[in-house]
């Protein structure tokens, strides 16, 4: 009893049955890859360094070298909540389902009760 590729697999056919171009019979051979050191000079690492530390300025070293550190002024208490203190809106009503509408006449209020789906 013979034994087919298909049972066992074959190097040069895929499971499909068409034939590969690189198989394990023959691996091709690849150059290997050369890596090769790109350091830069410490004068060109000095003229970086410069440039982004005049175009990326830290605002904490100019305020401590001015001196201002220490005398920023901001109020750091509990500002009190938002609470609406006027008249114009007369309260809060649902129109449909839960699409909540402000109210600010009588009349509105009156006609939002009496509104229905057709």
């Amino acid at each position: 009893m013979a034994v087919t590729g298909f049972y066992m697999g074959s190097l040069r056919y895929s499971p499909c049955g068409r034939k590969r171009k690189n198989h394990a019979a023959n691996p091709v051979k690849k150059k290997p890859i050369e890596f090769k050191s790109t350091k830069p000079s410490q004068s060109q690492l000095k003229k970086i360094r410069a440039r982004q530390q005049v175009q990326y300025n830290s605002l904490m070293e100019d305020y401590m070298k001015n001196g201002n550190y220490h005398n920023i002024k901001g109020d750091c208490t509990k500002q009190e909540p938002m609470k609406y203190t006027g008249t114009l809106v007369k309260g809060i009503a649902t129109m449909h389902k839960s699409n909540a509408v402000p109210v600010i006449s009588q009349q509105e209020a009156e006609d939002i009760a009496k509104m229905r789906r057709n």
